[in-house]
């Protein structure tokens, strides 16, 4: 769900603002001063920031420049009684995704919304950046400003978080964008024929080597190349590695002359590199001539907001790639994938719904076609479903109170936190606590 910042010095404003939002299904926060906004902001995970523009203390301006500096890619909505084109051009200049003159219909606030807040950032037509945290937001601001520049990248994370994704978001907003993105995974390549692979050769240069062959960096020149799973690479061959970020030139196995080089370096790795420079299977030189502009991506369970998206959308291009007619997932089947732990990441998540889509034989995808690798929790007993009756200790009492109040609302979980009077995040993290699985159709 995404949330939603509203700072409006009338209360009348605010009031509507945020029941217009709700009615659409957003989290919505509202504050009355620029002060207090900026201080939630810093504390909560936004997906957007709607502000008034004429404020005692701060005025939205200023608001709009402290949320772009903290976060450029969170959008930033300014809406005023008094409007003139000079303030618009202002706040679009400052970069506000657009301007609104009250009094306005709530439709077009709806729809403006809804276009911020989109979870895609597209990379080419059948590549996609999805996202709905706030943590992945900054990333990806963090991304674009680095790729303005040709300073070396290195990306961290777990297999399965798509490091290989965020390095093509850096090269596709790049000044090198039109120009060759070369991908090596340096795992895969036989130790042996990683030099060759990566450098080239010259004809002669090795039994077999019946020509003259191009290297990797040569092919991406004056464009990127991603050395992926870095870490893996012979030590002996990191030494060389060095040199040519060093120098800026390559020389080919068996050549006599360096080969200059325009690039840009992209690494990644799923392992601790300094945990690798002290056991002596990296070297420490080549870390720090990577570890230029370093970028960490968490993984998913710790972005749960994204779980959702990245299944909707996932649902989407398997039911089109399989000829299915698939409409929605389930609120029962969505809270089980927001409640698993995600060990493969975003890829085991892909291969969890191409399954559900294989398996569903309706419209929707439901919990009873939720395939994991995960290890089955069992559902609640008997016990935990009766009504809140009998002596017992406050923890249980609250545990059956969730589990009645879930079943009341047809486990809708938006329903059920409003009720209890929680967050939803509070509720999936109960659950999870609880090793909570959602029964099939959400009896």
């Amino acid at each position: 769900m995404h949330s939603i910042l509203v700072v409006d010095d009338e209360p009348e404003v605010r009031y509507a603002l945020k029941e217009a939002l709700i009615r659409k299904g957003y989290r919505v926060d509202v504050v009355s001063t620029g002060d207090r906004a900026i201080e939630l902001f810093c504390r909560n995970s936004y997906s957007m920031v709607i502000s008034d523009l004429k404020m005692p203390g701060r005025d939205g301006v200023e608001v709009l420049k402290e949320i772009k500096r903290l976060s450029p890619l969170t959008p930033v909505l300014l809406i005023t009684a008094f409007g003139t084109v000079e303030k618009a051009v202002e706040a679009v200049k400052e970069g506000a995704v657009d301007f609104l003159i009250k009094p306005f219909s709530l439709e077009v606030l709806e729809e403006i919304v809804e276009k911020a807040v989109s979870t895609e950032f597209c990379l080419d037509d059948d590549k996609k950046v999805l996202t709905s945290s706030q943590a992945m937001r900054h990333i990806l601001s963090m991304a674009k400003t680095v790729a303005g520049s040709d300073a070396t990248v290195l990306i961290t994370g777990e297999s399965g978080t798509g490091k290989e994704l965020l390095a093509r978001f850096i090269h596709r907003h790049s000044p090198r964008k039109d120009r060759p993105f070369v991908a090596v995974n340096c795992a895969a390549i036989p130790e042996n024929l990683l030099e060759s692979e990566l450098f080239g050769h010259e004809r002669g240069a090795f039994t077999g080597a019946v020509s003259q062959r191009c290297g990797k960096f040569e092919q991406a020149n004056y464009g990127t190349i991603l050395l992926d799973e870095i870490s893996e690479m012979d030590i002996k061959l990191q030494a060389k590695l060095l040199r040519v970020l060093q120098e800026k030139e390559v020389e080919r196995v068996g050549g006599s002359r360096p080969i200059q080089l325009n690039i840009r370096i992209i690494a990644t790795t799923n392992r601790d590199l300094k945990e690798e420079v002290k056991r002596g299977r990296f070297r420490e030189d080549l870390y720090y001539r990577l570890n230029i502009f370093p970028i960490h991506i968490p993984p998913l369970r710790e972005r749960r907001e994204d779980i959702a998206c990245l299944a909707e959308y996932f649902v989407r291009r398997f039911s089109k790639k399989y000829s299915k007619h698939i409409e929605r997932i389930t609120e029962p089947a969505l809270a089980l994938l927001e409640t698993l732990e995600w060990k493969g990441n975003v890829r085991e998540l892909e291969n969890t719904m191409e399954r559900a889509v294989l398996l569903a034989g309706g419209t929707t995808i439901d919990v009873e076609h939720i395939s994991t690798e995960a290890e089955n929790v069992p559902l609640p007993g008997p016990a935990e479903k009766k009504d809140v009756t009998g002596p017992m200790s406050l923890s249980e009492m609250e545990k059956r109170l969730i589990y009645k109040t879930l079943e009341e609302v047809g486990w809708n979980r938006t329903r059920a936190a409003k009720i209890l009077g929680i967050s939803v995040r509070t509720l999936r993290n109960k659950l999870k606590e609880y090793g909570q699985i959602f029964p099939t159709g959400g009896a």
